[in-house]
């Protein structure tokens, strides 16, 4: 579309600038009216309820513009160099900078974006509040991108044209099948089955109870560890993050390195597991998978491994397992997990009094957490990347979205029983008592961390959005003894799932962690490739040997139910 490129005459460019977003328009109403099969039916287009939305957006779009030319004409002379931050590639599309119409649109976006984040930065509250108030502008300001809707965005007009409106229609049958499932679609889920290129290595399911599956995976080495390493897994998400396939596989690695692997599968909950409390967790969960891998392996320790939320679990099952003076655990493994949380970042803006207080009257004493609240809560942290972009690609342009087994995994959500759910938020985020001996009482014992007294090995990522690296590295003050904190490049996610054989980010190691995480990252050396190595090694270290690899899984108290990856990981929430 014919647009003036340098602005003259204000008034003349601004004019102009009104008729390239009315022609914007007409293209984008003829659209989608030929999606709706309206054709030139006049009448049925203006009571059509998509193209009502449409002619509404219009009409508040232009009304914008005639703010600007009544009251910002004397501004045009001056250039806005006002650009979307690093890695924000919703304004990508070359029309952007090089449309002006465009070009306006989004530095405007800009400009009221920057203005309300300082307006927030100077409100007078406590730092608490103007985080949150910061959390919820950054909502708005990501809803409100003129990215997000069609008749502004350059690249949905023009795929509309292109396609001939096929695009819309397809986006149109995406909104649908997505209402219907209740969440936003973000990855060809046709291309991934459970059990199939997913969560694959061959194990055996040996133990069952209500809550979990334990998984004893198939040894591919002459020789194993002796001392067995049983994984807890978060319990909100599908343990396969650890087991994403052939070559991206953390459990694969593991196994491959001779260890004897013991893995925990949680059990999405269903109305008969509503019931279930945060003490039930530990019992039915780490503490029994412990005690199960230790008759089957016939040690008395083994090494124990906790990821995000399962890290927390394992830490107060050692808490309670030091209260009883019972010492089963060797080493314990701590990945991007918090104990600490005085700084919990943004998801801890989203649980506050008023939350914990609703979901305590509401499900605290049975009930569930449906699996899609919790997806979409973490989905608000990385609203551009995780919803609005999808939005977007599917709604917008018809697009079918890519096969990508992370995404995959990250829709593949697990509900949780109300009561387990309420005892965690209060007591960590609300409150952070569990960091503080005698604080909580768990399984009838006073939990006093400060008694878990096993060597540890603690792993953060620096660009976690979910559990910050700096709370993660105080857990070496509360627990264990001989820490040793790794740091990972990247986020959350991908910081953890990197193997060795790919050769894709570094690392960061500092044998003092005397001083605080400032101090420890100044003087951290940084290391190329995964951090799996250096575990491997840490790991090895506090070896007490090895022994004949077991000929088949499981003894004769515990025999095998099922091959892995199981029943419990097939169920689906959503």
């Amino acid at each position: 579309m014919d647009s003036p490129r340098s602005p003259h005459d204000p008034s003349a460019y601004l004019e102009s600038l009104m008729q390239a977003g009315q022609q914007s328009f007409k293209q984008f109403d003829d659209a989608m009216a030929a999606a709706m099969g309206l054709g030139d039916k006049q009448a049925e287009r203006e009571t059509s309820p998509f193209v009502a939305a449409a002619n509404l957006q219009r009409d508040a779009i232009l009304q914008f513009w005639k703010f600007w030319n009544t009251t910002l004409v004397k501004a045009l002379g001056v250039e806005s160099n006002i650009e979307p931050g690093k890695g924000d590639r919703r304004f990508k599309d070359n029309a952007w900078a090089q449309t002006p119409y465009y070009d306006l649109l989004k530095q405007s976006y800009l400009l009221g974006s920057k203005q309300l984040t300082e307006f927030v930065e100077q409100a007078q509250v406590d730092d608490k509040t103007r985080l949150q108030l910061k959390f919820y502008a950054r909502q708005f300001i990501d809803a409100m991108s003129p990215s997000n809707f069609a008749a502004t965005n350059p690249e949905v007009i023009r795929t509309a044209i292109q396609t001939r409106s096929a695009s819309l229609a397809a986006g149109m049958n995406n909104l649908i099948e997505d209402i219907q499932k209740g969440r936003i679609t973000r990855v060809d889920e046709s291309k991934f089955e459970v059990g199939g290129n997913l969560a694959n290595t061959p194990g055996s399911v040996i133990y069952e109870n209500e809550l979990i599956q334990l998984i004893e995976y198939t040894p591919v080495t002459a020789e194993v560890e002796k001392t067995p390493l049983v994984i807890v897994p978060p319990c909100i998400n599908k343990y396969y993050l650890l087991d994403l396939g052939k070559g991206n596989s953390f459990v694969e690695y593991a196994v491959a390195q001779g260890h004897r692997v013991f893995l925990i599968s949680w059990r999405s909950a269903v109305p008969e597991t509503g019931h279930l409390t945060w003490n039930d967790y530990l019992t039915l969960g780490p503490l029994k998978a412990i005690d199960v891998a230790r008759e089957i392996a016939g040690v008395d320790q083994v090494h124990a491994l906790g990821f995000c939320v399962g890290g927390t679990i394992l830490s107060c099952a050692a808490g309670v397992l030091a209260a009883r003076g019972q010492d089963k655990l060797s080493t314990i493994t701590l990945l991007t997990t918090m104990v600490d949380f005085r700084d919990t970042g943004d998801i801890g803006l989203l649980i506050d009094q008023g939350h914990v207080v609703l979901r305590e009257a509401t499900i605290g004493n049975g009930g569930i957490l449906p699996g899609k609240e919790l997806a979409f809560t973490f989905g608000t942290l990385r609203a551009n990347d995780l919803i609005w972009r999808y939005v977007v690609d599917s709604y917008l342009k018809g697009a079918t979205p890519d096969a990508f087994d992370l995404l995959y995994w990250d829709s593949d959500s697990v509900s949780l029983p109300g009561p387990m759910y309420c005892w965690y938020t209060r007591n960590t985020y609300l409150e952070n008592k569990i960091r503080e001996p005698g604080r909580t009482t768990q399984c009838g014992e006073d939990i006093d961390l400060s008694k878990v007294k096993v060597p540890l090995y603690l792993l953060a990522s620096r660009e976690d959005h979910i559990v910050p690296w700096k709370s993660a590295y105080l857990t070496k003050d509360l627990m264990g003894k001989e820490p040793r904190f790794v740091l990972a490049a990247s986020g959350h996610v991908a910081g953890v799932i990197n193997p060795p054989a790919k050769s894709r980010r570094s690392h960061w190691i500092n044998d003092d962690v005397s001083g605080d995480a400032d101090a420890w990252l100044g003087k951290a050396e940084e290391h190329p490739g995964s951090w799996w190595g250096d575990w491997d090694g840490w790991l090895k270290r506090h070896s007490t040997g090895t022994v004949a690899a077991p000929a088949q899984a499981g003894n004769a108290d515990y025999r095998v139910i099922e091959p892995a990856p199981g029943r419990y990981v097939k169920l689906k929430s959503n």
